[in-house]
């Protein structure tokens, strides 16, 4: 396997993986666990979309470029590997898990 890629889960499509980009998946990853640790309330996309922009290494994300795709991605896996969740009600927020918040 190639070590510049990383499978992922979808949340909504269970046992169904895909393989993306390590690098940029990891860069996400730590900018959206970061800004979500810090929430004291779920974050919806946006508010998320802003908050990572400035975390993100710009040599990976220049400019934030596609950027969206890829907090959508990281999202998806961290809900499918139960280290976020999504509130019931519109627009859909995000919150990590207590778990995590805790350890």
């Amino acid at each position: 396997m190639p070590l510049d890629k990383i499978t992922v889960e979808n949340v909504n499509h269970p046992g169904q993986t895909a393989r993306v980009n390590a690098a940029k998946y990891a860069a996400m990853r730590t900018a959206m666990l970061a800004f979500l640790a810090q929430q004291q309330q779920p974050a919806d996309y946006q508010t998320i979309r802003e908050g990572v922009k400035p975390l993100l290494p710009g040599r990976i994300f220049p400019g934030g470029a596609t950027a969206g795709w890829w907090i959508k991605t990281v999202q998806l896996d961290l809900e499918a590997k139960r280290i976020l969740s999504r509130t019931t009600d519109k627009p859909l927020r995000f919150h990590l898990n207590a778990e995590l918040e805790d350890g």
